[in-house]
């Protein structure tokens, strides 16, 4: 088979230990350039873009939020943000706890103050977020018809597990809950998925390519369905098992660049 487009995770598949590209994965994929390799990820674009520089990838497009929005040459190829009548109510859930909230709209990112959830992913992603109460927020994206493209609930695991359950039952319809780590739970529209993100790359910027022709890296559930439906989904050794159980192939760990591997043996 001919791989004409490679899409990869971010973080748990292509960044090593220190959340960082390594010298190897940044070799390999400029080696297989032209190519197109396009980075995938529930992050915000402003958290890919030092990536795609290090990658002198920057005229790639970006799949954020899971597949929430899709951009190309700064113009949005797809966009899915979450009706604010689901926000209030999960602001009104979190006020008697002790949840962090970080809203997402494009490249902006909201956090209530800088606790230690925000220093966290700041530190993670290399984003400084603005500092506005949640209600602000919601009262500024009513005004102007915006909406979350991803919403992400921080804090202590019992309080995260009443509110996932919650959620559930009032808005499954709605939203896709996503937990990423036990004290994390991220939100976004129901229409999410990485999958239908690559459909429209395949529409728009690359329609001499099928989804038999892509290879694709990732390691926790919402890669599930984008490793199942392309050419090739890869699964780095430390993928949870769900994944490790679907992959049509499995790799070295991100710690031992296992997306560059498959690249120099494939290419």
């Amino acid at each position: 088979m001919t791989y004409k487009l490679i899409c990869s995770d971010i973080d748990g598949t292509l960044l090593d230990k220190n959340r960082e590209l390594s010298e190897m994965t940044i070799s390999e994929i400029q080696r297989v350039s032209p190519i197109p390799f396009v980075l995938i990820s529930s992050r915000m674009p402003k958290a890919m873009r030092h990536l795609q520089k290090q990658l002198g990838n920057e005229t790639a497009p970006i799949i954020a939020y899971n597949g929430g929005l899709v951009l190309h040459n700064n113009q949005v190829l797809h966009s899915a943000f979450i009706n604010n009548t689901v926000l209030e109510a999960v602001i009104g859930l979190c006020e008697k706890t002790s949840i962090h909230l970080s809203l997402y709209f494009e490249d902006d990112w909201f956090v209530p103050a800088m606790d230690f959830w925000a220093e966290r992913e700041a530190e993670n992603t290399k984003v400084i977020p603005f500092v506005k109460s949640s209600e602000s927020v919601l009262n500024q994206w009513k005004n102007e018809d915006k909406g979350a493209h991803k919403i992400m609930c921080m804090g202590n695991e019992t309080e995260i597990d009443i509110l996932y359950k919650a959620l559930e039952n009032s808005f499954s319809n709605e939203i896709m809950l996503y937990r990423s780590k036990p004290t994390y739970i991220e939100i976004s529209h129901i229409s999410v998925s990485k999958k239908t993100a690559i459909k429209v790359l395949l529409k728009h910027c690359y329609t001499n390519i099928s989804m038999k022709n892509v290879l694709a890296f990732g390691d926790n559930y919402n890669d599930i369905e984008m490793l199942k439906s392309v050419g090739l989904g890869v699964a780095v050794a430390n993928a949870i098992d769900e994944v490790l159980q679907i992959a049509n192939k499995i790799t070295d760990t991100n710690k031992n660049d296992g997306v560059a591997k498959v690249i120099r043996e494939l290419f």
